[in-house]
């Protein structure tokens, strides 16, 4: 029994069967397989071949009594080796089926065995899941992508970008393609920039995003329109960017907040309950405002997985005789805190150490109290500074934290910026550290009403928050001028699990509060019209009201697929560093191509140089 046509249509046409198909159903069938050899096993007589391709394993097995040809090739190849085995499959003896295996019921007895191409021996093991050293995974990248959990991620990427493709579509949007060559408008990163060869001393640069060209889509009657789009950002690295990222970039018009964060919405719901193996643990999606999710969680992206809010108790102990907390609020700072649960009795040792946490994190000190129960049911105080509050200060503070007996209170004095901080970074790792935080869900909250405005110190000016398109809140329109600081945007966040998944924002459509907002930002009259008068023009030929967001896609397949890292759900991901380890870029170009492009490389002086 050979291949059936229905198999080959099945399987788009291919005219071999892949080694993660066959089944007990298909004992008899005559079937080629190709593939790489996974493991191969000599037990005397007979030589196993287990062969893989990305749809999974199947063991072969070379029998000199069946195919002597077959068996001396098989003799010949080693792990990685390219084949092509032509045989037939059997039941696997009784005892020797694999139910690990999807294929393990069965076993394919060589015919024929063909090298398509022998391997050398690899840097690391493919068929064993051990600890690499990332440096050698990203230099042999094409080996490192052969591993079963690398194949996954991109299959689940896949599955992904295919979900959105189609939630969207189902709702009316059409696919846009924007150029990759623009121009220089930075957007709060520094640009990466391409010298034009045509037009010496002129560069173009890679999108940031497509941001403007979104909103001109806009103008152009283009209502619902989206992109899986390649995004540039020459920033330093962290563990979750890339220089080059790729995001749902998503606008629509006539549009409030409500209707973009409930398309959004009700697309990752669908997505996750399609794709993730986790539930949702709160629908609809929590909302918080900015300084809501500051004051709760000293963070504007909330790990809601687990409690430990943080709350302000500066009312409570503002008159106090501990002179940190009286004096911090009278010099218009605040006193908050967090309690741990079943803590009360943490070491002094481990104390220091959160204190010395604390302090690396911005806090001048950490103040600690841990909380007993005594026989009267009232709470002993454990702590450096009991003596110098009362009991009712004590209480109320518990209270107000939610702490009992067996808990521990960490609090910070200092300006509410830095409390907020210090206290959001320890509510995290104690979070994971004490294993509070329920990894068994996926939990979901939008940041709303973000601020509009921040100061930027080192250039002595307002920069906007989010970017320079994003709309006031109407009602804060009249303060935009007279206090900067308190406006706040028709901006909005979408966290998971304390990732911020993407930011959007109902955007400015009018030419004369576009004007106003760069006027804000210190832009004169012709750095306004150097850099965005193409789009304030469009502006003045009928611009509709609009918004969208812009989830990223890495961070999203990172999530879903259990991973920490967005190299692990990219098939050629650049390192901390930015660079390639696999083509060796970035990399010098000749001279003959600086020629080209009217460009002299001056490089910088060694340290030490000239001294």
């Amino acid at each position: 029994m050979t291949d059936s046509g229905d198999i080959q249509q099945r399987a788009g046409q291919r005219r071999y069967t892949t080694c993660g198909e066959l089944r007990a159903g298909d004992v008899g069938r005559t079937v080629t397989l190709k593939g790489w050899v996974n493991r191969r096993r000599d037990h005397g007589g007979l030589i196993f071949l287990d062969l893989r391709d990305r749809y999974g394993i199947t063991q072969v097995v070379a029998n000199p009594e069946h195919s002597r040809e077959a068996h001396q090739t098989a003799e010949t190849v080693r792990n990685e080796y390219v084949l092509s085995i032509t045989g037939t499959v059997a039941a696997r003896p009784a005892g020797t089926e694999n139910p690990n295996m999807a294929t393990g019921a069965i076993e394919v007895v060589a015919n024929t065995i063909e090298v398509l191409n022998p391997a050398k021996t690899p840097p690391f093991y493919i068929n064993e899941d051990v600890e690499v050293d990332e440096t050698l995974r990203l230099e042999f990248r094409y080996l490192d992508l052969r591993k079963p959990r690398m194949q996954r991620n991109l299959m689940l990427r896949h599955r992904a970008v295919k979900f959105i493709r189609d939630y969207l579509d189902a709702r009316d949007f059409i696919e846009i393609e924007t150029p990759v060559l623009v121009k220089s408008t930075p957007e709060g990163a520094r640009d990466y920039v391409v010298p034009s060869r045509i037009y010496p001393g002129h560069f173009y640069a890679l999108p940031q995003s497509p941001q403007q060209l979104k909103q001109l889509l806009m103008v152009a009657g283009m209502d619902r329109y989206y992109q899986i789009a390649r995004c540039f950002r020459d920033e330093d690295q962290r563990a979750d960017r890339q220089p080059e990222f790729t995001q749902l970039d998503l606008e629509m018009s006539f549009v409030d907040v409500e209707d973009v964060l409930t398309l959004t919405e009700g697309l990752f719901t669908a997505m996750f309950e399609e794709l993730a193996s986790k539930p949702i643990l709160q629908k609809p999606f929590p909302r918080l405002t900015y300084a809501e999710a500051m004051l709760r969680y000293g963070s504007d992206k909330p790990d809601l997985r687990f409690g430990m809010e943080i709350a302000d108790v500066t009312d409570l102990v503002a008159d106090s005789e501990f002179g940190v907390f009286s004096n911090t609020a009278r010099s218009g700072g605040v006193i908050r805190g967090i309690a741990v649960p079943g803590q009360a009795g943490m070491s002094r040792g481990q104390i220091d150490q959160l204190t010395e946490q604390a302090q690396s994190f911005g806090a001048k000190g950490l103040v600690w109290i841990g909380l007993q129960a005594s026989d009267d049911r009232s709470l002993t105080p454990r702590s450096p500074i009991a003596k110098f509050l009362s009991e009712d200060e004590i209480r109320g503070m518990a209270e107000r934290l939610g702490a009992g007996p067996g808990d521990l209170m960490l609090l910070v004095a200092d300006q509410a910026p830095v409390a907020a901080n210090v206290l959001g970074r320890l509510r995290v790792a104690l979070g994971h550290q004490l294993g509070l935080v329920n990894t068994d869900v996926h939990a979901f909250c939008w940041i709303v009403e973000m601020p509009f405005f921040e100061w930027d110190e080192e250039n002595g000016r307002w920069e906007a928050a989010h970017h320079p398109f994003t709309s006031p809140m109407d009602e804060d329109l009249e303060i935009l001028e007279t206090d900067p600081g308190r406006a706040r945007a028709k901006a909005y966040d979408i966290v998971l699990d304390g990732w911020e998944l993407g930011s959007g924002s109902i955007r400015i459509h009018r030419r004369d509060i576009q004007n106003k907002i760069f006027e804000l930002m210190g832009y004169d009259e012709e750095e306004i019209e150097r850099r965005f008068g193409h789009l304030l023009r469009a502006f003045e030929y009928g611009a509709p009201p609009h918004g969208g967001i812009a989830p990223g896609i890495d961070r999203t397949v990172m999530i879903l697929a259990g991973e920490e890292n967005i190299r692990e759900v990219i098939a050629f991901p650049k390192n901390q560093s930015a660079q390639d380890l696999m083509m060796g870029a970035p990399s010098p170009i000749n001279e003959e191509q600086l020629k080209e492009l009217h460009i002299n490389v001056v490089l910088p002086k060694p340290p030490g140089f000239g001294l």
